[in-house]
């Protein structure tokens, strides 16, 4: 668990809260109003950080390259695609005002 203390104290312990952090080996939330707004940790735990997190990317990157690169079934068409395949789904729907016999009460202004 990470100790915290306020902005305001934290201006005039930071010499002894970067202490804490490099040979206490604590970590040092900053808060302002109960709500944290930095964190003190070591150059080593920054440094691992950095590490998960681009080890993390790489992960989604790989996998990201692995969906694209799965091939379709043959004549199976991509569900998704840029905007749907431009909506054609959207357009061969039939609307229910355009059925034949079909009379909607709600008519815009006639236009001559």
């Amino acid at each position: 668990m990470a100790y915290e203390i306020p902005v305001t104290q934290a201006r005039a312990e930071l010499a002894d809260l970067i202490n804490r952090v490099v040979y206490g080996g604590e970590r040092v939330v900053v808060t302002r109003h109960g709500k944290p707004l930095v964190a003190l940790v070591s150059a080593a735990d920054l440094e691992r950080l950095e590490r998960e997190q681009e080890a993390a990317e790489e992960r989604v990157i790989s996998a990201v390259s692995a969906i694209r690169s799965a091939p379709s079934a043959p004549g199976e068409r991509r569900r998704f695609g840029i905007a749907a395949e431009h909506g054609t789904e959207l357009r061969s729907e039939t609307r229910s005002d355009a059925r034949p016999g079909h009379r909607s009460e709600h008519r815009g202004p006639e236009r001559e």
